[in-house]
């Protein structure tokens, strides 16, 4: 029977993964078949729906009989690259969160709830109005920093090993409202600043072009790889360390990766996006009660899924307020607090 969380052992930590069985291999396997089925049909729900509603056969022929037509510079100039840039900063969120959660022991971990990615975009701020940098080139970097920066701090002000989840997110909370009220101040002092940043802050894929695409993608996925290379080391972590390094896991190693393919997704995601929340808290719950606890699978399903709610949120932000549109980090926002609420008032939560 698959559970939503595993049970936990004497010391506190969460439990190895169960031996899978050849039916629930099977059973997984068809559910991320089913999953990237989903993704494909938002995927082209996202280049179909918008402001202009488009046929799927006008949708078929901009893809792969283009005659340069007004349809068809809008499909490859605007929507496709949405789309893409959505593929890639979902997975990215939704994978940081995962093995933010693994690594923290903690489910309410999650890059928005612990302030990484607040903390990417008061560097990109900060970049932008003191230092002149204008460009995806220019500010990545400072989102990388941002955001390991801020991990780093909320780790260490929840408490570090003896960290619980609450205290985390609660640091996390805390340190996120400082800096978006830095992230404020700068903007109304400086008018060229806020023009830039505004729609970017709340979360937006709006801006999206394949210069934005080719520049991240390839920071993401790096990260998306050496995240999956994670998956077996970190299940042994979830034992607690001692059965971990008897498994012969390299703790410091494994923490010190995981971290820095932490830094690499959000950073990468918020410099392109902006700081969209949630995705990274949700996905990874929802994952948990089709897989269980191995991070094996738990990976590659989070990779498929979050860019579906990512996607997903994007294309009801276009229609629900058609023809303006509804930035995507204000969807997840409204999807993800009410599940945040949830899991903070779980019994077994309240007690942690």
């Amino acid at each position: 029977m698959l559970v939503d969380s595993p049970p936990q052992p004497r010391d506190g930590t969460t439990s190895a993964p169960p031996a899978p069985t050849a039916r629930r291999r099977t059973l997984r396997a068809a559910g991320l078949l089913v999953s990237v089925g989903a993704l494909a049909l938002v995927a082209v729900a996202s280049i179909a729906v918008g402001a202009k509603p488009m046929p799927l056969g006008d949708v078929w022929h901009g893809l792969f009989h283009a005659s340069g037509t007004a349809d068809d510079v809008l499909i490859h100039d605007v929507r496709v690259p949405r789309t893409l840039l959505g593929l890639l900063v979902g997975a990215a969120l939704g994978i940081a969160g995962a093995v933010m959660q693994a690594l923290t022991r903690n489910p309410l971990a999650e890059p928005g709830i612990l302030g990484v990615n607040a903390g990417a975009a008061a560097a990109v701020v900060s970049a932008i109005s003191f230092l002149g940098v204008n460009s995806l080139d220019g500010y990545v970097w400072f989102a990388f920093l941002g955001a390991g920066v801020v991990s780093a701090a909320v780790y260490l002000l929840g408490g570090s090993r003896a960290a619980t989840p609450v205290r985390l997110a609660l640091a996390g909370t805390a340190a996120s409202a400082a800096l978006y009220g830095y992230i404020n101040a700068v903007q109304l002092t400086d008018s060229a600043a806020l023009n830039q940043l505004r729609f970017w802050q709340v979360g937006s894929l709006a801006a999206a072009d394949m210069a934005t695409v080719t520049k991240v993608a390839p920071f993401i996925l790096v990260g998306l790889v050496v995240a999956l290379l994670l998956a077996r080391p970190l299940n042994a972590m979830a034992m607690g360390d001692d059965t971990a390094r008897a498994l012969g896991a390299h703790l410091t190693r494994t923490r010190i990766t995981s971290m820095a393919v932490i830094t690499l997704l959000c950073g990468a995601a918020t410099a392109a996006c902006g700081p969209i929340v949630f995705i990274g808290l949700m996905v990874p719950h929802i994952v948990r009660a089709i897989t269980g606890p191995d991070l094996r699978w738990i990976l590659p399903y989070a990779a498929v899924l979050s860019p579906v709610l990512l996607l997903g949120s994007d294309v009801v932000g276009r229609v629900v307020t058609r023809p303006a549109e509804l930035q995507v980090g204000i969807v997840t926002a409204l999807i993800g607090g009410p599940v945040f609420i949830y899991l903070v008032r779980r019994k077994r939560m309240a007690q942690l």
